[in-house]
Parts: structure tokens; sequence; C-alpha cells
């Protein structure tokens, strides 16, 4: 992981994230390479004229590019510009209510991209070799920590993380997901405790 670009985007940047659609189609293009309006529409299920918009917003905020490589006159390729994207709620101190607000619209599609794919992950479940249904985990654990010290703890995870050497290409190699979510019991801090 040590050649991974990324990309810190402004609040304006942000903003352009904040569709699930959008979250989607960056997310095919770092995983799955350059495409054109059309494939991803298919993968998606949209019409490529929807498509061609998303992905105008998210070039015009620097999250796509045009992929020289590939195509003619008639056939747009699309690549992601960067391969993560990078966010710090720390960033929030000083911030203004527009921009919480972004963040939080953010979080939403996020929230929505990561719950579409962890079902998609249990649905499949029955197709996947026995050692990788092994290797797969639903896990949640409740502890009583001060923000502090959370924050030391989503840390410490993402350094193992992205400290975690990949295994060379071959035939028992997939690609593996980790995703972290980690937040305060909901309505224990000033939500509807519903």
């Amino acid at each position: 992981m040590d050649d991974l670009t990324r990309i810190t985007p402004t609040p304006q940047q942000l903003k352009a994230l904040s569709h699930p659609v959008r979250l989607r189609i960056l997310g095919l293009l770092r995983t799955e390479g350059p495409a054109t309006a059309t494939g991803l529409a298919a993968r998606l299920g949209l019409n490529s004229g929807a498509t061609s918009y998303h992905l105008r917003q998210l070039a015009t905020h620097g999250f796509v590019e045009d992929d020289a490589e590939r195509g003619n006159g008639r056939d747009r390729w699309w690549r992601a510009a960067h391969q993560a994207t990078l966010t710090d709620p720390a960033d929030l101190a000083g911030a203004s209510d527009e921009e919480r607000e972004t963040y939080d619209a953010y979080s939403q599609s996020v929230a929505v991209v990561h719950t579409d794919l962890l079902q998609r992950a249990v649905e499949e479940q029955a197709l996947v070799p026995q050692e990788w249904r092994e290797a797969t985990a639903l896990s949640d654990w409740g502890l009583r920590l001060t923000p502090q010290r959370a924050r030391q703890l989503v840390e410490a995870i993402e350094q193992l993380v992205e400290g975690w050497s990949e295994d060379p290409s071959g035939d028992e190699t997939a690609d593996f997901v980790v995703v972290l979510h980690s937040f305060p019991y909901p309505g224990r801090l000033g939500g509807d405790p519903s």
C-alpha cells in the first residue's frame, strides 16, 4: 500500500461525493479499473445519461479523469484519479454549519454504500469457498472509552490494516474488504434513545 494515492477533499469536493451513486461509481473505477458511462450504467442499473452526469460532477471536483489510453471519439473512458479518499472528523473543529452538514451528508452516503456492500457479501456467502467464509467476520464489540481512547483505538486499527502487506497475485488470492465502523452507541450521547 506504499504507493497508494490519496485525496483529502475540500468541503466543496466532499459535497460532490455526498451522493451514493457517485460513491459507487468512484468505487467501481477504483476496484475494477477504467470504464465508460455505458458500462458503469449497466453495472449500477442506471441510464447512461444519469451516469454521465455523475461522472462529470466527479471530474469537475478532481475524483475521476479521462483515460487517454482507451476509447475513441465515440467512447469516453473514465478512471479514478486517486485510490483512496481520506476524511477526518477532527477537521470539523471550527468548521461552519454548512461544512458540518456536508460532512454529515457524505457520511450518510458512505453508510448507504457500505450497507449495500455488506448485504451483497452476506447474500453471496453460500457461493464462497469455505476458507473464505472462515476469513469473513461480522463482529461488534462494546467498550466504555473516552473520546481520546476511542480515537487511539481507531488509529491503531487503521495502522494495522494499512501496514498489512498484500499477498502476491495468484490462484488463492482475492480482493478482500475491511470496513471499519466505530461510533458512540446511538441514542446515548444526544440522539433519540429509541
